[in-house]
Formats: C-alpha cells, sequence, structure tokens
C-alpha cells in the first residue's frame, strides 16, 4: 500500500485513540477525586457515631478497594476494551485467590464478626486461645495482645473467634479467690473474724459486695477457709498480692500454728 494510505489510517485512528486516552484519563483523575472524597466521607460519618476504630479501617479499605476496582474497569471501557471479558478474568482469579487464601479469609471473615459482636474491644483484658493479656489492636487477620510478663502476641482471628473468650473487662469489679489452710486445733470462729477485719482494710475492696470469708471444705491438716474479696478489674492484682500478705500476717499475729497432717494409727 502506498505510504499516504498508512499515513490517512494512522491520523484517522490516532485522533479517536487520543481522545479515548484523555478522556480514561480525565475519568481516572475525577473518580479518583471521588473515590477519596467519599472515604473522607465515610470515616467522619463512622467516628462521629463513635464507631469502633477497627470497623471504620474495615469499612473504610473495602470502600476503597471496591471502588477503585469500579473506577478501573469503566477507564478499560473509555479506552475501548472489553470489559465483559476482563470482568470475568477478575472474577476468575477472584476464586482462584479465594481458594489459595482460604485461611487467611477465615482470619479476616472472623475479625469482621470480632468488631461486630464486640466479645471485647480495645484496652479489654481477656483470655483467649489459650493466651491471657491485655487487647491492643483488632487487625484484619490478627488480634494483638500484651501480656502480663509484657510479651506482645499476635493472635489469628480466626482461632481466637472459635475458642471461649474470657473478658476480665466486662464488669465493673471481679473476685479474688484465695484460700488459707487453718491447723485443727485453730478456732475457726476467731479465725474468719481475724481474717474478715484485715480483708476489709486493703485498699481498693469493695464494701459492696463485702468480702467473704468462709469454710470451704475440710481436709487432713483442718479446715479451709475462702478469702474472696472483691474489686475492681484494675486493682485486682494489688488486692490479690495484699490479700495474700494479709492471710500470713494473721496467723503469724495470731499465733496460729502451721497446719500439721494429723493421722490417727489403731494400736489393734
Amino acid at each position: 500500500m502506498p505510504l499516504e494510505h498508512w499515513y490517512a489510517v494512522v491520523t484517522e485512528h490516532a485522533g479517536s485513540f487520543l481522545f479515548s486516552l484523555a478522556g480514561a484519563l480525565l475519568l481516572w483523575l475525577i473518580g479518583s477525586r471521588v473515590i477519596r472524597f467519599g472515604q473522607g466521607l465515610l470515616h467522619r460519618n463512622l467516628e462521629r457515631k463513635h464507631i469502633d476504630p477497627t470497623l471504620v479501617r474495615y469499612a473504610d479499605s473495602s470502600l476503597g478497594v471496591g471502588l477503585n476496582i469500579l473506577l478501573f474497569i469503566s477507564v478499560l471501557s473509555t479506552l475501548g476494551v472489553q470489559t465483559s471479558t476482563f470482568a470475568a478474568v477478575l472474577a476468575a482469579a477472584g476464586i482462584a485467590i479465594g481458594m489459595a487464601w482460604s485461611g487467611l479469609l477465615a482470619h479476616l471473615a472472623a475479625g469482621v464478626f470480632l468488631v461486630v459482636l464486640r466479645p471485647f474491644k480495645v484496652g479489654d483484658m481477656i483470655q483467649g486461645a489459650g493466651i491471657t493479656g491485655e487487647v491492643k489492636e483488632i487487625g484484619l487477620f490478627v488480634t494483638t495482645i500484651d501480656t502480663g510478663d509484657n510479651t506482645r502476641v499476635f493472635v489469628g482471628n480466626n482461632k481466637l473467634f472459635s475458642d471461649n473468650i474470657t473478658n476480665y473487662s466486662s464488669n465493673d469489679f471481679r473476685r479474688v479467690d484465695l484460700k488459707c489452710q487453718l491447723d485443727a486445733s485453730v478456732n475457726v470462729a476467731d479465725a474468719v473474724s481475724r481474717l474478715s477485719a484485715a480483708v476489709s482494710a486493703i485498699a481498693n475492696v469493695k464494701t459492696s459486695p463485702a468480702p467473704v470469708i468462709e469454710v470451704l471444705e475440710f481436709t487432713q491438716y483442718g479446715p479451709v477457709v475462702a478469702v474472696r474479696p472483691f474489686c475492681h478489674n484494675n486493682d485486682y492484682w494489688q488486692v490479690y498480692f495484699d490479700t495474700n500478705r494479709a492471710i500470713v500476717n494473721v496467723g503469724g499475729q495470731a499465733g496460729f500454728p502451721i497446719p500439721a497432717n494429723r493421722t490417727i494409727v489403731s494400736n489393734s
């Protein structure tokens, strides 16, 4: 073909392509601004309603990903690309990725349930999946927990959600459970009276409900007294250790003998 023919063909299609390219670029710029505006609007509205920060991030990310995919398909359509085939390929790729990442998706789904159902929140002291500590972050795939020995543990959301969860921070106060083993020769009523006075004097022990000091069981050494004060969640370990100290001090000051096993041997 003569060179003039090729020049005419290129000139004809170049104009159309440049027009489509300009339209696609304009659509991308405007669409990106609209997406950012929509994300910001959603973020502000959710924060204004005091929605959990983790859920806000979930919603923000999900909206951004979904709208950007739609924008990308629209840009391809503007350029003349057959988006129906592309959408089918994208769907197939999504299925393949979903099957390959089934474990991660399980953690993601569990994370969403943790945020929506709210069995705990950031700052709560919980026990779950064999870990006890303070929740620092509820992420997309893992929950970050700081244990009592200041160790940071990352627990998979699915493992945490599928296990029993104990939330120590849900209620306003909790009970400290301790025992005091008495010798069989000790006057139980006197011991209970002394322990009640000592435990009630401990800082941060609640008066309502009052501490429970009662005989729990009997052993070969003598009676076992349950020592159960109540306190705020934040004061648990302080009350726990102070109560142990009070038990020791009461026994020492009253001169209670060390519990000894008494076995009766028959002469017959």
